[in-house]
């Protein structure tokens, strides 16, 4: 009964793999559609601020999409979650929501909020970051051979 839960979980992995793959290239298509549209558009090759944001919020959503087809990637080869590839998605997530959003519409608590979910995400990645290069620096110290006093 496990295994086939197991045979089951991979169909599903693999699956939403392919479709998030294929999400990915539809918002590449549509960012290189957004481009060309926004590029042709009088006057030519002269962009407004509003078509910059746009075209800079999908070129965000592509890479989100991409970092996700990796995290997946890394699931089914690893059967682990990786929890930098999380917070990676997450922080690309956030900048894209500040870089595309207009901040004189919002409540002045939301800005707040927002700036109190960046501060997390980064402290979470540093912490990561830190107690990874501690565990390497200490691993990299028991295995050091230790040499008789001469």
């Amino acid at each position: 009964m496990l295994r086939a839960l197991d045979k089951f979980e991979d169909v599903v992995h693999h699956a939403l793999l392919f479709m998030l793959a294929c999400v990915v290239l539809l918002a590449t298509f549509e960012l290189g559609w957004l481009i060309v549209r926004d590029a042709l558009t009088p006057p030519l090759f002269l962009l407004e601020i509003d078509e910059l944001l746009e075209l800079f919020g999908q070129f965000l959503l592509v890479l989100i999409g991409l970092e996700l087809i990796h995290s997946v990637k890394i699931y089914i080869e690893q059967r682990e979650y990786h929890l930098e590839a999380v917070l990676a998605v997450a922080l690309i997530a956030v900048a894209r929501k500040i870089i595309t959003l207009d901040a004189k519409e919002l409540p002045e608590g939301t800005l707040f909020g927002i700036a109190a979910i960046v501060v997390a995400l980064v402290l979470g990645y540093y912490v990561m970051q830190r107690s990874r290069r501690e565990a390497g620096h200490s691993s990299v110290q028991k295995s050091e051979p230790t040499r008789a006093p001469s």
